[in-house]
């Protein structure tokens, strides 16, 4: 029987809790930040810009630079109606702070790190792609970095990450904001508390679409790029594309050279509470399934997937189905009648009973458990924000809730559902040797090619 002594006496030292000797967070000379944090962010889209929003309101952060290859641009046709680009962020940061042209602006975020030593820590929100290259870079110059979700766009560059995380001693964050969530540490708590007994399977499912509905595969594209967008810039490691509305900007998550359709876009969130409740380290089995056109250049409109987790001296093995594009699974026994599950969620289910709870960090609800079950008392620390753990995590002595380390597993788990749709093929996954077993075609997927110029620096003790 799983009980919450044994589980939480189990988990100390693993890691489930993401706390780490204070050697982690120092690098040799670090020096925390004085009264102030000097951030900037890299990648001025509109989640960058939402992210920025949400920084802006710390007390005791000034923004004070900000990185992106396109000059201005409409967001307009998308959920965020806003504007883009390193011009009006920059804009928005002076009005914000009553200031006159006070931050500076950069096409090239490695001119910023050469020309602003004084910076603390970077937020990075650039298309996926480039999410490796950019934290790389940053934390190698001494700087904090928080990266948007999935850490990275290939599982080679997240095992990379983790590592050059763990020997530079910086606070990292991925931003898959649920994991700061009272609702998250709640489910975590009941599950390790026997609210459904033991845990056998997860469903987890999101709406999620495609921003090219009609589209079956690579759009036309064109040399000449808008006015004011460095298109070599932000293409990156890719090569041999041009220009596309169908790619910049938001769009681009749809194709597997710069995104990871829905499951790497979602996966970060909707699977945290079964990787953070679970202990899920690697499966051992993927196998997804597209729903809509899917080939070599573009995702499909939804899927459904299949992992399988080995057990350990823990707990029994775990089964986790993947819906997305609108597929969910059926209504659990309990359910209450007449009620449609919600149109994003996770369900846990155990021996005794089942547990639901929202998408991205939601609160829990017991739909069957044993009788006279009750929650516990909160044995996880609380933070006040998923930004605020971050930023206080560069002065203290606790490393963040979705560091790098953590965010490179939950990242890969993701990834190796992208990996089975790319495929087209069941994968058995060898997680030390991080290889697909008698697949040598998902070796370019794993560890994808990159222009010249474009490669990860090498790692310190390389």
């Amino acid at each position: 029987m799983l009980t919450r002594r044994r589980w939480l006496g189990a988990t100390a030292g693993t890691g489930l809790f993401h706390i780490v000797p204070r050697r982690v967070l120092g690098g040799p000379g670090y020096q925390p930040p004085s009264e102030q944090v000097q951030v900037a962010l890299v990648g001025a889209g509109g989640r960058g810009r939402q992210v920025l929003r949400s920084i802006l309101q710390e007390p005791d952060v000034r923004v004070i630079a900000v990185a992106d290859p396109a000059a201005e641009y409409s967001l307009q046709d998308f959920y965020y109606r806003d504007v883009g680009g390193r011009q009006p962020t920059a804009r928005l940061i002076d009005e914000h702070y009553a200031a006159s042209s006070s931050c500076r602006s950069y096409v090239d975020f490695r001119d910023m790190l050469a020309s602003l030593p004084e910076l603390d820590a970077v937020l990075c929100a650039t298309p996926d792609h480039l999410h490796a290259f950019v934290s790389a870079h940053c934390l190698l110059a001494g700087k904090h970095v928080y990266c948007e979700k999935p850490l990275t766009h290939n599982i080679a560059e997240a095992r990379y990450l983790s590592r050059l995380a763990r020997q530079v001693g910086l606070a990292t964050q991925m931003g898959n904001q649920g994991h700061a969530t009272e609702g998250m540490r709640l489910t975590c708590e009941w599950i390790w508390a026997g609210a459904i007994g033991q845990p056998t399977r997860v469903e987890a499912w999101v709406g999620g679409h495609r921003w090219n509905p009609t589209l079956t595969g690579r759009p036309p594209e064109s040399a000449s790029p808008p006015d004011g967008l460095d298109w070599d810039l932000w293409l990156g490691p890719r090569d041999g594309y041009g220009f596309s509305s169908a790619y910049f900007p938001v769009a681009w998550r749809d194709f597997w050279a710069f995104g990871n359709s829905n499951i790497g876009d979602f996966g970060c969130h909707d699977l945290d509470a079964a990787c953070w409740a679970l202990d899920l380290q690697s499966p051992e089995y993927i196998e997804f399934h597209p729903a809509g056109p899917c080939n070599d250049s573009i995702g499909p409109h939804g899927c459904l997937g299949y992992f399988v987790f080995p057990p350990t001296d823990r707990r029994g093995p775990i089964e986790i189905t993947w819906y997305d594009g609108g597929l969910k699974p059926r209504r659990p026994a309990g359910w209450p009648a007449g009620k449609p599950l919600p149109g994003r969620g996770v369900l846990f289910h155990g021996t005794e009973g089942c547990l639901y709870c929202g998408g991205a960090g939601g609160r829990p609800e017991l739909i069957r458990g044993p009788k006279d079950w009750e929650p516990p008392a909160p044995s996880l620390p609380r933070v006040p924000s998923h930004l605020r753990d971050w930023l206080d995590a560069m002065r203290t002595n606790h490393a963040p809730g979705s560091n790098f380390q953590y965010g490179a597993q939950l990242s890969e788990i993701a990834l190796l559902g992208a990996l089975s749709l790319r495929t087209r093929k069941p994968i058995r996954w060898d997680g030390s040797g991080g290889k697909a077993v008698g697949l040598p075609e998902a070796d370019r997927i794993i560890d994808e090619p990159v222009r010249e110029g474009w490669q990860l620096p090498p790692l310190p003790d390389a």
